[in-house]
């Protein structure tokens, strides 16, 4: 999904997702003037998959193992012995099974379509995949029994008398209790002779993913830019200091009082003057995505992880409603592609806090440093602390260990502990430091 980067860019910084806008919809395009959003909800991904003759899945049913054997064992024992009643019950069972094969091998020609009604969803959205199947054999196709593949269960796809040159369309509903990638396909179909000696079942089309991205919560704080003077002292600019970057030629539509005059007369033609925000405010959110930091894991599932997705998109999501930049980045692992869709399929796994700290450190990022963690996570704060220098406001989430001793907030370290990530709006929303 992610484009290589042009000639003579420079690569990503590793364990962040880029600021590039190349991505599917989502959250993307954080670039000097702020982030930008494209809308999570999708007018629908359309996926086609014509398959000819599917990809085969042979078997033989019980019932028909047996009566091969026992048609070889009659066939033996007529012979052998004489018995041409046995031997003829075995020439029957032999024509059975052969009979069943030249049903069952018989494939049907059948094209496949899918269209995800959005293919990006928050998570407990309704999302809908409606799933079109045409005959695109000469004859009429006999009855099938299929079924359509959506993340670890099926969906029974009805298949009757598909008339040549027809099409069935079924629509049902994509779960969405969960973040993560839905897997929707390939469909699978059935066919069986009337003895139900011989099962075959193939696979058509291709697979169709639908994201379901973490819940965003509405966050009405942001933080403020820093505006730093020769002196040394630093200010709070909510809005940033504009400041000359350079020259550019007269646009259509350009503000007339940006026009350079001087420069415009000596040059024939008008120039403008492009402006730099210095100081605008810019936000860094860390996300904690080491296995050892959130535990314990129920259903697969842990829930300060979880939690902690949905505080970064809900942070991503004010800054880029409020058009200021904001960079996300992963502890263990290079992200890359728009945003939600890295929150989406992100999942905790072996790695280490150090490389990411000093990363953090070596690179001044931008003002304000969100690290959100687990309950694994409590002791290493006092290591996240040590990047009050580099940034201005560095704020902690610690979620699922509201049982343990409360964490004390020093060296100007900001801390919000949190059951679940709507405590944690609520929280933030209240804090005065930035």
């Amino acid at each position: 999904m992610t484009s290589a980067p042009a000639a003579g860019e420079p690569p990503p910084p590793a364990g962040s997702a880029p600021p590039a806008g190349g991505g599917p919809r989502g959250l993307i395009g954080v670039t000097a003037r702020g982030a930008r959003l494209r809308g999570v909800t999708a007018r629908g991904a359309r996926r086609r998959g014509v398959t000819a003759r599917g990809a085969g899945l042979r078997g033989v049913t019980a019932r028909g193992a047996g009566l091969s054997a026992g048609a070889v064992v009659l066939l033996v024992a007529g012979f052998w012995f004489g018995y041409p009643d046995l031997a003829m019950l075995g020439a029957a069972g032999v024509v059975a099974i052969v009979s069943a094969a030249v049903f069952a091998l018989w494939r049907p020609r059948l094209g496949v379509e899918r269209v995800a009604e959005p293919d990006r969803v928050a998570r407990g959205e309704s999302a809908r995949m409606t799933l079109t199947v045409r005959n695109t054999s000469r004859v009429r196709a006999a009855n099938l029994v299929a079924s359509d593949r959506v993340g670890n269960g099926s969906v029974p796809v009805p298949l009757l008398r598909l008339r040549a040159g027809r099409d069935t369309t079924v629509g049902y509903p994509v779960p969405t209790r969960r973040r993560g990638v839905v897997r929707i396909g390939p469909l699978r179909v059935t066919r069986r002779d009337p003895l139900g000696l011989i099962r075959l079942a193939r696979t058509y089309g291709d697979v169709a993913r639908v994201w379901v991205h973490p819940r965003i919560h509405p966050l009405r704080a942001v933080p403020a830019g820093m505006a730093r003077s020769l002196d040394g002292r630093i200010d709070k600019v909510p809005h940033g200091t504009i400041t000359f970057d350079s020259l550019r030629e007269y646009v259509m539509g350009d503000d007339l009082r940006r026009v350079h005059w001087r420069s415009s007369a000596k040059a024939g033609e008008l120039m403008v003057r492009e402006q730099l925000d210095t100081s605008e405010p810019a936000v860094v959110v860390l996300l904690d995505d080491r296995a050892a930091a959130h535990s314990p894991v129920r259903d697969g599932t842990a829930e300060s992880f979880e939690a902690a997705c949905e505080v970064a998109a809900s942070i991503v999501a004010a800054a880029v409603r409020e058009d200021l930049p904001v960079g996300l980045h992963l502890v263990t692992t290079v992200a890359t592609g728009p945003y939600l869709d890295v929150l989406t399929e992100t999942e905790p796994r072996a790695g280490d806090l150090e490389p990411a700290l000093r990363r953090m450190r070596a690179r001044r990022l931008g003002d304000t440093l969100v690290f959100l963690t687990g309950p694994g996570g409590r002791d290493d704060l006092g290591a996240v602390s040590g990047l009050r220098g580099p940034y201005a406001s560095v704020v902690a989430g610690l979620f699922g260990d509201r049982d343990a001793a409360p964490v004390s907030a020093g060296d100007g370290l900001i801390v919000i502990e949190a059951a679940d990530a709507e405590e944690f709006a609520g929280a933030w929303d209240g804090v005065r430091g930035w």
